[in-house]
């Protein structure tokens, strides 16, 4: 059946039996003509004609009618063709900008919509009813539609195509929508303006997607950033202990040579006093540098938040304190005492932006944490304790957020800050495996969030420690090492004051050599962990190898934590922090040897 069609169509298309039909009607009419012209002439006259003359004339009008019929079926069937080409054409054109996500539409030169597709009407949000013939002021936001008027100005005097990165539109529901808008000039047969064309996208999501990589980036770029800083801080804080010891050590001999009655025993107690003070200091940069553990217990943080807001609540009446702790809270393992540090902070920080009173919230709660939101704070998924403190303060600007924890930053008139409040509390939690946040409107308050690693473990009892001892003398050969001449002098008149014999080296490598050589003599060993060439970690590990039962105090202008932690853990038997006073040196000493026998 359908071959049959075909063929038909085809004869039907046909030029040359369009000619035909036409010569062969032509020569039907002239023959019915002459029949009733001629009656009396035959059937071979009516046809061919009475005479040679009027045959061909026949024959040559036959053949111009056959030509004519042809150029018009011709004619006919181009066009045809034309027309369904065109067809195709603009259906597979109109299929292609309505499978696009890209919204297509022309304008004149007023902005009222003369053609759109669908993609375009979906993406503004309004039916393509409502959007026929309408402004586009009808969905443009009110900024962009300011801009817009330069653009199409400049387009008009250049005829080159603009790009618009920002055009945002308002959808019937009220939603804001960002898009991208390439827009060019439509002119007529003249060249004159008609209108305008342009291409819009959605680029919402993607924007989206670049705001939270660039806070990410951000946030990663402010962590390396106090990595730094810490780096630099817990330095500092190293060299400066050591020069306190020197005057701590010193401070400590005077007192012995001289009675209470002295005219200078209140001066050098001050002077104790005032390495005391400068202790403190370096304890919260040596906060701030991550490296100020000093004993780790799993903790229950609602006792801590408890006893602590309880305190602050008793002295600063003015303040309201809220609390909303989590029942069966998971145990923490910190520093107990790092950790009410860190809470004191932030409820004087707050305390400060609530100058004529408010309210304090302390909140807890157990969360789990995945990976790609800790990403950026450098921290381990899983479970973490968060705790919450916000107030209702005068807040913080975007600008001192950025450096809010950054040490010696302040925003108090000088002499009434150092700037390592914040940055304690923030390398403390770092310290401890956490991280913390902050997040403040001017005149809205201000909310830290800090969340801590969680713990199987139990709370731990916490033992009750007794008075200071009296100082105890011993006897025995202690091995002194110390990269510092001023800590070896003063190390040495300490230890032979307290009775036992000393002997010193200044690097690792040299401790070894002498140790190799008398190691029957010595019966302790005190080592600096910040070394050059030959590190403390190394150098106790060596020191080990020749005689494994030896005792070794590790000493440091850090805390324990990180290398030092290390070290006891293999095998080290004590530490002692500087600046430590003759009381505190005699005990350790005295504790090591002890545990010897």
């Amino acid at each position: 059946m359908d071959k049959k069609n075909k063929l038909k169509t085809t004869l039907m298309d046909s030029m040359v039996l369009t000619g035909i039909g036409l010569a062969g009607f032509y020569w039907v009419c002239e023959s019915f003509m002459y029949f009733f012209l001629e009656p009396e002439a035959n059937f071979i006259q009516h046809v061919l004609g009475p005479d040679m003359f009027e045959t061909w004339t026949r024959v040559m009008v036959l053949c111009l009618f056959l030509i004519f019929g042809s150029h018009v079926q011709y004619t006919v069937n181009k066009r045809k063709e034309a027309d369904d080409a065109l067809r195709e054409s603009e259906e597979k054109y109109r299929t292609i900008l309505e499978s696009i996500e890209e919204g297509c539409f022309e304008t004149d030169l007023d902005g009222n919509l003369t053609f759109f597709s669908n993609p375009f009407s979906k993406i503004i949000g309004y039916s393509r009813n409502e959007l026929l013939g309408a402004n586009t002021a009808t969905y443009t936001a009110p900024d962009t539609a300011a801009g817009m008027a330069g653009i199409t100005r400049q387009l008009r005097e250049t005829g080159i195509p603009q790009n618009v990165t920002d055009y945002d539109v308002i959808r019937k529901d009220g939603t804001s929508v960002s898009l991208e808008l390439s827009v060019s000039l439509l002119k007529d047969q003249d060249g004159l303006p008609l209108g305008y064309r342009g291409v819009l996208r959605d680029v919402s999501e993607r924007k989206k997607t670049d705001e939270e990589k660039r806070k990410l980036e951000a946030q990663l770029q402010q962590a390396q950033k106090m990595e730094s800083i810490g780096t630099l801080a817990g330095g500092i804080a190293h060299d400066f202990n050591n020069i306190l010891m020197g005057i701590q050590g010193n401070a400590s001999l005077m007192l012995l040579k001289i009675e209470s009655d002295h005219p200078n025993y209140e001066k050098i107690k001050n002077i104790e006093q005032y390495v005391q003070n400068g202790t403190e200091l370096t304890k919260q940069l040596l906060g701030f540098a991550r490296r100020g553990k000093y004993l780790i217990r799993a903790t229950d943080l609602n006792e801590i938040i408890d006893k602590s807001s309880a305190l602050f609540a008793r002295t600063k009446k003015e303040i309201s304190v809220h609390t909303d702790l989590a029942e069966e809270l998971w145990t923490a393992e910190v520093d107990r005492g790092q950790i009410e540090q860190v809470l004191l902070n932030l409820y004087v920080n707050a305390w400060q932006a609530m100058s004529n009173g408010g309210d304090l919230f302390l909140q807890t709660e157990n969360v789990v944490l995945d990976r790609s939101y800790v990403k950026p704070y450098k921290v381990e998924p899983g479970r973490y304790v968060k705790i919450t403190v916000s107030d209702t303060g005068v807040g913080i600007d975007k600008e001192t957020q950025e450096r809010i924890f950054e040490p010696f930053f302040t925003t108090k008139e000088m002499g009434r800050g150092t700037g390592l409040g914040l940055a304690s509390v923030y390398g403390i939690i770092k310290s401890h495996g956490g991280y913390i946040n902050v997040y403040s409107e001017k005149e809205r308050g201000t909310v830290f969030t800090i969340y801590l690693p969680a713990s199987e473990k139990a709370v731990a009892v916490e033992k009750v420690e007794s008075g200071a001892a009296p100082i105890v003398k011993g006897s025995g050969t202690i091995l002194l090492i110390d990269d510092e001449q001023m800590i070896l002098d003063v190390g040495i008149e300490l230890l032979e004051e307290l009775g036992y014999t000393v002997v010193s080296a200044m690097s690792g490598q040299e401790a070894i050599d002498i140790f190799e050589k008398d190691r029957n003599e010595i019966d302790l060993i005190i080592m600096d962990m910040i070394m050059p060439g030959m590190g403390g970690g190394e150098t106790f590990d060596r020191l080990k190898e020749i005689d494994s039962d030896i005792k070794v105090l590790l000493s440091s202008g850090y805390s324990i934590n990180g290398q030092a932690t290390n070290i006891l853990r293999r095998g080290c038997d004590g530490f002692i922090q500087k600046p430590f006073n003759m009381n505190q040196l005699a005990e350790k000493v005295q504790k090591i040897l002890l545990s010897k026998d």
